[in-house]
């Protein structure tokens, strides 16, 4: 397993004591939430740079920067060097987005068939902007706003990329179909 798939040293159903207070995403919900120290979470899932975790009965989203909350290494922003290429920033981009995981479900958002489209152009100020269309599995899913900000702040990791816009759009309706098979075989929909 990749470093972009999970976290070394990390184990789903893992109980780790919290070494300091963290904000933390509460799922499903996307409202940032106080964990206080010395709370033992239980790991639901490490995946992406982040950590979804179990404190009495609710789910919690720990992103990569506070990790060493929960002893663990922060995961450094990605970037790219200075000389990369057009195809080199295109191929950058799609890799952080497939970092991208819905708290919830193991399988990365370009898997998922979320990711509906990405273009990257020069401004006039010569800078370069990322405009992603995405969708969620289910319209009212709390997270949506937590899973965009997570793939503009990889996106972000690059120099050469000045602005990252989301758009998050329901036509057409996400739906099963959009999966990889590689999803489906994980998720047991084949």
């Amino acid at each position: 397993m990749s470093d972009i798939d999970a976290l070394a040293g990390v184990t789903k159903g893992q109980v780790l004591p919290l070494q300091r207070d963290v904000e933390a995403i509460a799922i499903p919900f996307g409202k940032t939430e106080t964990l206080p120290e010395d709370s033992e979470v239980t790991v639901m899932q490490a995946k992406g740079g982040t950590v979804s975790v179990g404190l009495e009965g609710r789910m919690y989203l720990i992103e990569g920067s506070q990790l060493d909350a929960l002893g663990l290494d922060a995961v450094p922003a990605p970037t790219l060097p200075e000389d990369a290429s057009e195809e080199d920033i295109e191929a950058f981009v799609w890799e952080q987005l497939r970092t991208c995981f819905d708290p919830e479900i193991p399988v990365n958002i370009v898997e998922l068939g979320l990711v509906y489209g990405c273009r990257i152009e020069r401004l006039i100020s010569g800078e370069r902007m990322v405009t992603i269309r995405m969708t969620l599995t289910a319209p009212g899913c709390g997270m949506g706003d937590v899973i965009a900000a997570d793939a503009r702040n990889k996106i972000l990791g690059a120099p050469q990329i000045g602005k990252v816009h989301t758009e998050i759009v329901f036509d057409p309706p996400w739906s099963r179909e959009m999966m990889s098979e590689e999803a489906r075989l994980e998720l047991g929909m084949f």
